[in-house]
């Protein structure tokens, strides 16, 4: 039988035909089921291909958002020793203001010191005066009681009035 299979003819044979369907089957099928998949294929490639241009797009915001966050970290760092720069010489410049408004304060203060000295020193050298002027009127006054008579007294005033117009003119 094996023979009769390779000598007869082989389109007489239903094997031959079962295999034709299969072939014509396969290839209707096939195609179909290629399309399909290519399909499928296409639609994932499309799919695949939007994503990588999303993460591509989404890569280039985020590289643009960093590049601004660099930038204005730069500009905040600048912005930063500007302001410490500017607070440090503000700070001298307090500091040196200061220091002059303590010096002429205690300037100031030294010579109202110095005034209330000199003030209190002349009111001393008055009391003292006064108190010296009060010391002799009253030693003149003991000793002019205690020396001189009422004779002695109108001769000194008679003495006075005659030598009166000697020491206007003169």
């Amino acid at each position: 039988m094996e023979y009769e299979a390779f000598t007869s003819q082989f389109w007489a044979h239903g094997t031959f035909w079962v295999f034709v369907a299969v072939v014509i089957f396969a290839t209707i099928a096939g195609r179909r089921v290629l399309s399909a998949a290519g399909g499928m294929l296409d639609a994932r490639t499309k799919a695949v291909q939007a994503a990588l241009d999303e993460a591509a797009q989404l890569k280039a915001e985020a590289e643009a958002i960093l590049a601004a966050a660099k930038q204005k970290q730069a500009q905040a760092i600048e912005d930063a020793q500007r302001i410490l720069a500017t607070a440090h010489a503000e700070a001298q410049r307090l500091a040196a203001e200061l220091a002059a408004e303590a010096e002429a304060t205690a300037k100031r203060r030294e010579r109202l010191a110095m005034d209330r000295i000199q003030a209190a020193e002349a009111a001393a050298v008055k009391e003292v005066r006064v108190a010296a002027i009060d010391i002799a009127t009253a030693a003149s006054a003991a000793i002019l009681r205690d020396t001189v008579s009422n004779d002695t007294d109108s001769g000194l005033i008679d003495h006075a009035i005659v030598a009166l117009p000697k020491a206007m003119r003169g």
